[in-house]
C-alpha cells in the first residue's frame, strides 16, 4: 500500500502584546506543558508542534503561510489562552488551506476562588478570547471544528485525535489515485460520475486502464513468488476444499495469488491506491480476481466492484480515516423482513473486505456466474459485531452527495452452508422502514463503505471541508 507520511499538527496559541512580557512568558509556559502533555498522553495519533505566541497579524500570516506549504503539518490548533483580537486573525485565516480546530480550554481546570485577582482574569480569559476568535471564523465561514473541554480530560483528547484522523484523511484525499481496470458495468446509473468535478472538489485522480495492462504484470509473476504467498495464505486462513480435488482448489488459488501480485506491483508502479475492476471485461483474465482483492483490501487499499471509482476512493478515504480498521466497500444485497428482526444482509459476489471479519476466514474455491470464467478462489467469513456507519457517494448531475447512515452490525444467527461469499448483516438506524425509505428518497447507492471505526461526526467533519452536501439518516 502507498505509505502515508507522519503528520504533525501546528499548535497555536492566542494571545497579544498587551499584557506584556512577563504575562506572555507564562503564557508560553502553559502553551508548552499542555504541549508535552498531549503528546505524552498516548492518545492523539498525531504530534502537536508549538509555534510562536500568536500576537500580531503578521505572525499569524506567516505560519498560516508556512503551514499551507509544508506537507507534513495536517492542521492548525488554535488555542485563545488570553483574550487574542481577531481582526488579528484575519488574513491568516483568509490564507490557511489545512483543517482548522479551535480548542476552546483554558490551562486550568478549575477557578482558584481563594486567590483570584485581575492579573489571573487578565491571564487566563480563555471564556473571552474564544467568542473573538469564534466570530471571526464563523464570519470567513472557516468551517472549522470547535472542541470544548479541558485539555487533561481523556474525553476532549479522543475528539482531538478523531478530529485530527479526518485531517489527516482530508490532506490524503488529494493524492487518492484510481486504476480503473475496465469501465463501468454496462447500463448501471449510480456508478457513473464526473471524475473532473471529482478532482476538483476531493482532489481524486481517476485512470482508465484495459485489462491488457494488467494482464502484461499478470504474465511477468514467478512461481516462487506465487509460492511464497500461499504459504502466507496457510499462515492466516483455513482451507476449505469442498468438491474440489486438493489440485483443483490449488490451481484456482495460485491463480488469485498472481492477481495479488500483480495488481500491487501495478498499482504501486504508478503511485495508486484504490482500484476496480468490472466482471464485464476479464479478456486474457481467467478469473474474476477475488481473494486478490479482499487481500488488497485488507492491506489499506480502496476498492470498488463494477468499475465504481467513487466508491473506491471513498474506500481508500475512510480507510485512511480509520487507519483501516473494521472499514470497508460493501454493497447491499437482501433484507430480513421477519417481523421484529428487519435486517439487511451485505455481501459481494466475491469482494468482502477481510478488515469486517468476526471470525478466521477460510478460503474456498466456487463458481461465479458473471464474467463465465474460471471459479474464482474467495475468503469467506462472517462480520463482526458493532456500531458504526455506512457511506455512500451519489452524483446528481449537478454536485456530488454524501449519504449517511447509522447501523447496528450484528453476528449471524443461522449458518449459511451453501452461500459461497462473505457476509454482513445489520440493523439501520433510526428503524429498518423509516431508514431504508430515506435512504432510498434521497438517491443513496447500493455501493457503499462500512466502517465499525468511524462516527457520524467525522464524516460530516470531511464533508465540511470540502464543501461537500451531506444527508444524515439515524
Amino acid at each position: 500500500m502507498s505509505t502515508i507520511e507522519k503528520k504533525e499538527f501546528w499548535f497555536v496559541v492566542g494571545s497579544q502584546q498587551l499584557y506584556g512580557e512577563e504575562a506572555l512568558a507564562e503564557v508560553k509556559k502553559h502553551a508548552q506543558r499542555m504541549t508535552n502533555e498531549l503528546n505524552e498522553s498516548g492518545i492523539l495519533p498525531c504530534p502537536i508542534v508549538l509555534q510562536d505566541l500568536a500576537v500580531s497579524a503578521d505572525k499569524i500570516t506567516a505560519m498560516m503561510k508556512e503551514a499551507n506549504y509544508r506537507d507534513e503539518v495536517a492542521g492548525i490548533i488554535t488555542w485563545m489562552h488570553t483574550f487574542s483580537p481577531a481582526k488579528m486573525w484575519i488574513h491568516g485565516m483568509k490564507l490557511l488551506q489545512k483543517p482548522l480546530l479551535h480548542l476552546a480550554t483554558q490551562f486550568n481546570e478549575s477557578i482558584p476562588w481563594e486567590t483570584i485577582d485581575m492579573d489571573f482574569m487578565d491571564l487566563n480569559q480563555s471564556a473571552h478570547g474564544d467568542r473573538e476568535y469564534g466570530f471571526i471564523n464563523a464570519r470567513l465561514n472557516k468551517q472549522n471544528k470547535v472542541i470544548v473541554g479541558h485539555w487533561k480530560r481523556s474525553e476532549t483528547q479522543k475528539q482531538i485525535a478523531d478530529w485530527m484522523n479526518v485531517a489527516v484523511a482530508f490532506n490524503e484525499s488529494f493524492n487518492i489515485k484510481v486504476a480503473r481496470f475496465g469501465d463501468n458495468m454496462r447500463n448501471v446509473a449510480v456508478t457513473e460520475g464526473d471524475k473532473v468535478e471529482a478532482q476538483i472538489q476531493f482532489g481524486w485522480t481517476v485512470d482508465y486502464f484495459g485489462i491488457g495492462d494488467l494482464v502484461q504484470y499478470v504474465n511477468k509473476v514467478k512461481d516462487e513468488e506465487i509460492a511464497a504467498l500461499i504459504a502466507e495464505y496457510a499462515d492466516l486462513y483455513e482451507f476449505e476444499y469442498g468438491a474440489y480435488s486438493k489440485e483443483d482448489w490449488e490451481a484456482s488459488v495460485k491463480v488469485q495469488a498472481s492477481y495479488e501480485i500483480a495488481i500491487k506491483r501495478f498499482l504501486d508502479d504508478g503511485g495508486y491506491n484504490a482500484f476496480t475492476t468490472n466482471f464485464e471485461d476479464l479478456y486474457g483474465m481467467k478469473q474474476l480476481p477475488g481473494l486478490a482483492v479482499q487481500r488488497l483490501m485488507a492491506k489499506g487499499y480502496g476498492f470498488a466492484g463494477e468499475g465504481d471509482w467513487k466508491t473506491a476512493a471513498l474506500d481508500r478515504l475512510l480507510k485512511v480515516m480509520s487507519n483501516n480498521q473494521s472499514t470497508g466497500f460493501m454493497e447491499d444485497y437482501t433484507y430480513e423482513l421477519a417481523a421484529g428482526k428487519e435486517s439487511v444482509l451485505q455481501s459481494h459476489m466475491l469482494e468482502v473486505d477481510p478488515t469486517l471479519a468476526g471470525n478466521k476466514p477460510k478460503i474456498i474455491v466456487s463458481p461465479l456466474g458473471p464474467g463465465n470464467k474460471e471459479d474464482p478462489a474467495r475468503l469467506v467469513f462472517d462480520g463482526k459485531a458493532g456500531d458504526g456507519v455506512v457511506v455512500s457517494m451519489a452524483d446528481f448531475g449537478t454536485h456530488y452527495k454524501l449519504l449517511i447512515n447509522e447501523v447496528s452490525m450484528f453476528e449471524p444467527e443461522f449458518p449459511a452452508p451453501k452461500l459461497p461469499v462473505a457476509r454482513v448483516l445489520w440493523n439501520i438506524k433510526p428503524n429498518f422502514h423509516d431508514g431504508v425509505k430515506a435512504w432510498i428518497e434521497n438517491g443513496g447507492g447500493h455501493h457503499t463503505v462500512v466502517s465499525l471505526n468511524l462516527t457520524t461526526e467525522q464524516i460530516v467533519n470531511y464533508a465540511k471541508l470540502v464543501d461537500l452536501e451531506y444527508v444524515i439518516i439515524k
